[in-house]
């Protein structure tokens, strides 16, 4: 006797929660390794990429800063070809425009100098900048020295979810909007999803919801250690008369203690410049401002002993990032560590993004790709960035473990 659904009483044979890049990313791996299969994506907006995809900086990662052999660094590796060859196809615009990471101050030469270490494992072919050096090649930058990282560059994530949209709903799959999930009933015998516009029967389910993916593998019965803590990035963009300031993207030195890369420029697409982002502990899950909170989400954050430990071993950090957050002048104080010349007139608000970090009950940041399985299920733990640039190679990863439940 088969433990599956008959697949006459299904309304799909594989539900995917979520349709940032990611969710779209997988959806349309399932349709390509095993056509024919009936996939149905559910998105709580109303539209594709509302959370992090659509509020993300736009790079297209090297993979650099990732350990080899993590999940990272495998996953942004073969994810970046396919992401050429996907963008090409689909006259998709990207600009491998190049990035310097840049020390300011003379403790950063030495861990400078690890990414050089590791650009080479990774094969990336970086070149190492004396100050007279990077002058010539960024003259607005002011470092001691820097590491110049040819590979990196960017595109337009939100056009890739449409067209990923276009390709699903091509091969029979279908993308439902305004349909959040409200429970799920999961058993060897397959997934049941109560949607607000009704019950969806599927023999699998593919959890990508991101900003709320621990929440939705609870549902599912999957109780995931590590908890969903929200972090806001906040950014400014420069005006287009101070857009001459930088001429690649223009990073820092890390903390290697956070997967967070530090204030940094970032070139977009369509010809603006991003300034930013902090890092700061957002009152809610989609708490894109100050001003949004969520009481559901406080209390889980107040009630998880994570969150206070991480918070007791970085109160200073955390501190800083508030401050940066609260007052122009510190951010822009932070961003002349790398452009001296840039000055608060050249700043203008722009939108803020929301980091889904997962974090573990002894407050440690979980820093790879995280993944796990259920019965019926596959539910993505943690894939903040790089996951965008990575994300075509995790849709075939997740495909490949939906496979062993198909």
């Amino acid at each position: 006797m088969s433990n599956t659904i008959p697949s006459t009483s299904l309304d799909a044979d594989v539900v995917v929660v979520g349709a940032g890049i990611v969710g779209l990313a997988s959806a349309r791996a399932v349709q390509k390794n095993r056509p024919g299969t009936r996939v149905t994506v559910v998105e709580k907006e109303s539209k594709v990429a509302a959370h992090q995809t659509g509020r993300n900086s736009g790079v297209i990662h090297s993979g650099i800063y990732y350990p080899p052999g993590s999940n990272k660094a495998n996953m942004v590796a073969s994810g970046r070809s396919m992401l050429f060859d996907f963008c090409e196809r689909h006259d998709i615009p990207t600009d491998v425009c190049g990035k310097v990471i840049v020390a300011t101050r003379s403790d950063e030469i030495e861990r400078l100098r690890g990414l050089e270490d590791r650009s080479k494992q990774h094969g990336l072919d970086t070149t190492w900048l004396t100050r007279a050096q990077l002058r010539d090649r960024e003259p607005n930058v002011e470092g001691l020295a820097a590491l110049l990282v040819p590979e990196a560059g960017i595109t337009d994530y939100v056009a890739m979810c449409r067209a990923l949209v276009e390709e699903i709903e091509a091969n029979g799959g279908e993308v439902l909007f305004d349909t959040p999930v409200e429970s799920i009933s999961e058993s060897t015998g397959g997934v049941t999803l109560r949607t607000s516009k009704g019950a969806l029967r599927s023999n699998t389910m593919i959890n990508c919801s991101g900003l709320h993916s621990d929440r939705v593998a609870q549902m599912a019965g999957r109780k995931t250690k590590a908890r969903i803590m929200p972090f806001r990035g906040e950014y400014f963009e420069l005006t287009p008369s101070a857009r001459s300031l930088v001429k690649h993207l223009v990073y820092p030195v890390p903390d290697p203690r956070f997967p967070f890369l530090g204030v940094h420029f970032t070139r977009m697409i369509d010809g603006e410049i991003h300034a930013g982002p902090n890092a700061v502990v957002a009152l809610a899950r989609e708490g894109y401002t100050w001003r949004i909170a969520n009481k559901v989400d406080l209390r889980e954050m107040a009630l998880d002993k994570g969150s206070w430990i991480l918070a007791k071993k970085y109160w200073r950090t955390g501190a800083g990032e508030m401050v940066r957050s609260l007052s122009k002048a510190a951010f822009v104080r932070a961003l002349q560590n790398l452009v001296p010349a840039v000055t608060a007139n050249d700043l203008i608000k722009s939108k803020a993004g929301i980091r889904a970090q997962a974090i573990r009950p002894d407050g440690s940041l979980v820093d790879d790709f995280e993944f796990a399985d259920g019965p019926r299920s596959v539910h993505v733990v943690n894939a903040p960035s790089p996951a965008a640039t990575a994300s075509l190679a995790i849709g075939e990863d997740i495909a490949n473990r939906w496979a062993k439940l198909a």
